[in-house]
């Protein structure tokens, strides 16, 4: 046990690469001068989830307590914090800790830090495995805490602390979040693309959704309001939308042509992946010599950006489409996503046992 890891926690944890989720009971450290802590209400169930506890990218130490997307209330605050106070409504995503001293930690880019550590599977200051949300309680150093606005239902906001700010950082970075009347196209329409359809469509643009999927489209337009749909499956949809959109965030997480999606880009256009496929992706050369576009990846924000994503989700009421359930279905839920069988993202009623709220 690290030094002052003794406050006992009953979370929920994998032990083993069959990805199996338990309660499992550890100890956290006691809230330090610069923490606070924080009673979890709800933790948003995230694919990296998925491969942590596999063990897919074979870099797990077990046990492992996920969760990234973590709402709560503050209950301790540390004697250096000023920003919170006990009773606060309080989110963290994935980072617990970075080094404090590098180009991109001084210049507020904290989550581009070589040493970066995130809020499970990491090594904290005091060496310590970093556990995550799926348990009853966190400690967290404040500089890595946001505050959730009150306006907002504290269960639909906390997979914005991963799927919000993944999907907000690419439009605040290409100027359109305050610049309405682009075209914007959103490959998929899940956990990440319905969140961006959201941005998109608060921005004031013109939205696109892009999908493999026919029986999206009405989802697409009637429940997210988007403008048009392409089945990207279809090549004459395709080929009748090329050039036609100034922006596309692709948000799709398995292996897919790049090549027909930069067609649709108009000259100087811009495709941002923010999706993770496991595999690498074809980039023919024709589509960005002949059409001078650029293709980005982007992750999560830094911290100053995660809450400012969290006061325009404030100031436009924007929250996540969510399915609610109970600790006991964890593992239920994280098969069901495997086969993303969610609209459109699953949350953890870490509080309760009972998912009726």
């Amino acid at each position: 046990m690290a030094k002052n890891h003794t406050q006992t926690v009953s979370g929920w944890a994998a032990h083993d690469s069959s990805g199996n989720i338990t309660p499992y009971t550890f100890n956290r450290r006691e809230n330090g001068i610069n923490d606070v802590t924080i009673k979890i209400l709800y933790c948003g169930i995230c694919h990296t989830d998925i491969h942590y506890v596999k063990n897919e990218w074979g870099i797990t130490k077990y046990p492992i307590v996920p969760g990234h997307e973590i709402v709560g209330i503050i209950t301790k605050v540390g004697s250096n914090v000023a920003k919170f106070q006990v009773g606060d409504r309080a989110g963290v995503g994935c980072m617990a800790a970075t080094c404090l001293k590098c180009e991109f930690c001084v210049n507020g880019q904290e989550n581009y830090c070589d040493q970066v550590q995130f809020t499970y599977n990491g090594v904290f200051w005091d060496g310590s495995i970093t556990y995550g949300g799926y348990s009853e309680l966190l400690v967290a150093d404040h500089r890595y805490v946001v505050r959730v606005p009150n306006n907002l239902p504290m269960a639909a906001t906390a997979p914005l602390l991963c799927a919000g700010i993944t999907v907000y950082c690419p439009l605040k970075d290409h100027n359109l979040v305050d610049s309405p009347g682009k075209s914007i196209g959103i490959v998929g329409l899940g956990g990440l693309g319905h969140v961006a359809a959201k941005f998109a469509k608060a921005f004031g643009h013109r939205v696109t959704i892009i999908s493999t999927s026919p029986f999206k489209e009405k989802e697409a337009k009637d429940r997210f309001g988007a403008h048009d749909f392409i089945l990207s499956t279809s090549a004459i949809q395709m080929q009748s939308k090329k050039r036609s959109l100034d922006f596309i965030l692709d948000t799709v997480s398995a292996k897919h042509p790049l090549g027909p999606i930069l067609e649709l880009l108009k000259v100087n256009g811009t495709l941002v992946i923010v999706g993770a496929p496991d595999k690498p992706m074809d980039l023919p050369s024709f589509p960005l010599i002949f059409g001078k576009r650029v293709v980005k990846g982007s992750m999560i924000g830094s911290m100053k950006e995660t809450q400012e994503m969290m006061d325009v989700c404030g100031k436009h009421n924007i929250t996540c489409d969510i399915e609610v359930v109970r600790r006991d279905q964890i593992n239920e839920a994280l098969h069901r996503l495997t086969k993303n069988d969610v609209k459109y993202r699953f949350v953890i009623d870490i509080a309760h046992q009972s998912s009726k709220l």
